[in-house]
């Protein structure tokens, strides 16, 4: 599991890190708000720890913003305040758990277990599931994409292409991908060129939906949230 711990404090952070990554998560480390943000709205975490004291922008700031173009990223709060009106805050922000220092370990690395296995039976078990990005809705089960409640007219070729973008959103998708995807309908082996036609169509679709299309030169294509 991908983890971005966004704490202050140098030397609870290093210990930190160390430990989770003795309990086998791979681990990114930012030292204030404002690099916490950028880092998880460009890469794709599977979880986030965030210190509420956070420098340059605190953690609710953080958490309120990434809540938009992450709704379902689970997020754990760290802090030293223990008054019940900051646990509020805090939830109310959209956290789904919160922890109080000076902590144990063994108790953070439960509570980011339970964190994760409910986003994954959240998505598993949800009738009728969706991934939001930005304004754009994918509902893979129903094979429906809305942008702001209003469905978009997608051919069956275009739904894959955006439906694979979604799914490995923050990760570069090569055109040997996209091929092989729409390789799987039995239809006529497209081309490279076919792929840009379809990129470029999507985009035109996607236009004030909050998210891109970029490519990435040499590489393939990769799906991000825009700034609105």
């Amino acid at each position: 599991m991908n983890l971005l711990l966004a704490e202050d404090d140098a030397l609870l952070a290093d210990a930190l890190c160390a430990q989770l990554r003795r309990a086998g998560f791979e681990v990114e480390h930012a030292p204030n708000g404002a690099v916490a943000e950028y880092l998880l709205l460009k890469q794709g975490f599977d979880a986030a720890i965030l210190d509420i004291g956070l420098p340059m922008l605190d953690g609710l700031t953080v958490l309120s913003r990434v809540r938009v173009a992450r709704p379902g990223l689970p997020v754990l709060l760290l802090t030293a305040r223990d008054a019940l009106e900051d646990r509020v805050q805090g939830l109310n922000a959209g956290a789904d758990d919160y922890l109080t220092k000076p902590f144990d370990f063994p108790e953070l690395e439960a509570r980011l277990h339970a964190l994760l296995r409910r986003a994954r039976l959240g998505v598993a078990g949800a009738a009728g599931p969706g991934v939001g990005l930005g304004h754009l809705l994918l509902e893979p089960e129903a094979r429906r994409a809305t942008v702001d409640g209003q469905a978009l007219e997608l051919s069956p070729r275009e739904w894959q292409l955006l439906e694979l973008l979604v799914t490995q959103r923050d990760r570069v998708v090569t055109k040997e991908q996209i091929l092989q995807t729409w390789g799987a309908d039995g239809g006529e082996a497209p081309t490279n060129n076919v792929i840009e036609v379809y990129i470029h169509r999507l985009r035109k679709k996607l236009e004030g939906a909050g998210v891109g299309v970029r490519t990435v030169r040499g590489l393939g294509y990769l799906m991000e949230t825009q700034a609105s």
